[in-house]
């Protein structure tokens, strides 16, 4: 197939929906101004009852705002946002940005050995989190540099956005998700509570910032090294806030369901930043519970729903799944994972509702594809989104490919991130010129059918993809190197029925701790010291590690010996 301006999926093109925007000239804070001015009194949010309206949520980003800068937060400054879903993360954002800096969001899961990273790489001076948190961030600076440590810690605790007493029967999540949001954690010495900062009365200077000002920077994982920020503009993210809202329905009518996680940057899309713009309200789920995810849809009548398709597989699982009415739901989309065929199948025969999937990463601000919901095709990437144009290439001679044949998928639009943070050779290795355009290598294996519909079929990376967290072992290997009975370490894929992927390490060890220590030790100490997704579950002591000739791990023969010891068990 020669290139063409004409691709395949132009064809069957949504008549609903425009080939490009015309993107808004302004900040991503503008777009609260306007939704508070439109909608002040209707809810923005709400959180197991209680409700956070438009400008309320302006007034409390403005407060911040002014707090930041009068404690040295200038223009282009990063701020870490490190917390689980809750009013605050979105507060913290929006007030982040009103100050003209950049917002930094780190995977709450991470322990004080992988923070310290974000802190020290990104420059960050202040890290806005709350209670339970705040002692991974005090030990992980107290471990930095002196010219590398915060200046300040603003500390939240949930019970600043809970309602007062219980929440309702329908709103009330386990008791264990109850505990964890209710416990008292006393401030770390040096850090401002949350409630002090909103009522110090500062005031914000002017805003200044335009669409070509950085306004995010999301880390990722590669296959070397430790994990790297993205840069994305106000511009960048825009793109996905106004073409996401067009692609899926999205108004100021929607209730959404915000239960991906928001630093992820699907969730910090779709949950942060896309329902400020359009005027929708959210339902904040912290932490994932099928129960009272079910429950919250009835109650609220959620219409939009956002997710990875392990929560699907697990709200299906419920015993309690035939009381819950999920008649609401009007779009169900994600990704991160593969939908089963079999689910995808019961959520259109129960709800009339083809499970929308779409693909994107961290350098792409989500989507660059996705499946329009009135064609969907399923187990399926979906078509390049509104300004997109995504192509297959050999990996190696970089030519385009045709129709059908598996390649390299790479992506050009608006959407996609200016760079790597401080990683000028990385970021020009991630590039290829094509007709004269620069496009994305995702790393991601594809091909396209003849009406250009993307289907993955594996990944030129070195991931593992668990449940839609991504694993990269090279991350882990790091930290298990620190084990001090880990003499290597490699980590591969290893089969899981729930979470599809499901990290093993294989390991050497120590002559000293031979026989002296477990595979569960190994997976205990990974518990204390990494984030629960990457820990491995399973671990296998070998004496040696196959290596090639220039003395580097073979992980592909590993990964191949797995895959065929599970196609023999199978076959047993």
């Amino acid at each position: 197939m020669s290139p063409s301006a004409d691709r395949p999926h132009h064809k069957i093109w949504p008549a609903r929906l425009p080939r490009s925007l015309v993107l808004p000239q302004t900040s991503l804070w503008f777009n609260l101004e306007v939704s508070a001015t439109r909608y002040p009194d209707k809810s923005a949010y709400r959180f197991f009852g209680r409700e956070l309206s438009f400008a309320d949520l302006r007034r409390q980003a403005e407060a911040l705002a002014g707090w930041l800068q009068a404690h040295g937060v200038e223009r282009g400054d990063r701020v870490i946002v490190f917390m689980q879903n809750c009013p605050q993360f979105v507060i913290a954002v929006q007030g982040i940005l009103r100050a003209d800096a950049v917002v930094v969001p780190v995977n709450p899961m991470n322990k004080a050995d992988e923070f310290g990273h974000y802190i020290a790489d990104s420059g960050a001076r202040i890290v806005i989190t709350t209670a339970d948190l705040a002692a991974i961030v005090t030990q992980a600076d107290a471990a930095l540099p002196e010219g590398q440590r915060l200046a300040h810690r603003l500390v939240s605790a949930f019970a600043d956005a809970l309602p007062p007493g219980q929440p309702e029967a329908a709103e009330m999540p386990s008791p264990a998700v109850w505990q964890w949001l209710t416990t008292e954690h006393a401030l770390p010495a040096g850090a401002t509570r949350w409630r002090e900062a909103l009522a110090a009365g500062c005031v914000p200077r002017p805003h200044a910032s335009g669409p070509d000002d950085m306004a995010l920077l999301p880390y990722t994982s590669g296959t070397t090294g430790l994990p790297k920020g993205c840069i994305h503009t106000h511009a960048t993210l825009m793109h996905n806030v106004v073409g996401g809202a067009l692609w899926g329905h999205g108004s100021a009518e929607a209730v959404t369901l915000a239960v991906v996680p928001m630093f992820h940057i699907t969730g910090f899309v779709y949950s942060v930043l896309s329902g400020v713009a359009v005027g929708s309200t959210a339902v904040i789920v912290p932490r994932w519970d099928r129960e009272l995810v079910g429950r919250l849809i009835s109650r609220h009548r959620v219409t939009h729903w956002t997710c990875i398709p392990t929560m699907i597989i697990d709200l299906f699982g419920s015993p309690n799944y035939a009381s819950f009415d999920l008649s609401s739901l009007r779009y169900v989309s994600g990704g991160g994972a593969a939908m089963p065929q079999a689910v995808a199948e019961r959520l259109q025969r129960e709800f009339g509702i083809t499970f929308a999937e779409g693909y994107g990463l961290t350098e792409t601000a989500a989507p660059t594809h996705a499946n329009p919901p009135e064609r969907a095709k399923l187990q399926c990437l979906g078509i390049p989104i509104i300004g997109a144009d995504a192509r297959i290439i050999d990996p190696e001679t970089l030519r385009e490919l045709p129709i059908g044949e598996t390649g390299e998928i790479v992506s050009h639009g608006p959407m996609i991130f200016k760079g790597y943070w401080g990683h000028p050779e990385a970021t020009k290795a991630a590039f290829i010129e094509i007709d004269g355009k620069p496009f994305f290598r995702t790393g991601d294996l594809g091909r396209m059918d003849d009406e250009g519909y993307f289907f993955i079929t594996d990944r030129l990376k070195r991931m593992i993809n668990a449940s839609g967290f991504k694993v990269w072992p090279a991350e882990v290997e790091a930290l298990l190197y620190k084990h001090p009975a880990v003499q290597e370490a490699c980590i591969i894929a290893a089969h899981d029925d729930y979470r599809g992927e499901t990290v093993k390490a294989v390991v050497v060890l120590r002559e000293a701790a031979r026989g002296h220590t477990s595979a569960q030790q190994i997976i205990d100490w990974s518990r204390e010291h990494m984030a629960a997704y990457k820990v491995p579950r399973q671990v296998q002591f070998v004496d040696a590690l196959p290596k090639s000739g220039s003395g580097k791990v073979m992980w592909r023969l590993l990964q191949e010996q797995e895959s065929a010891s599970l196609a023999a068990a199978s076959k047993a």
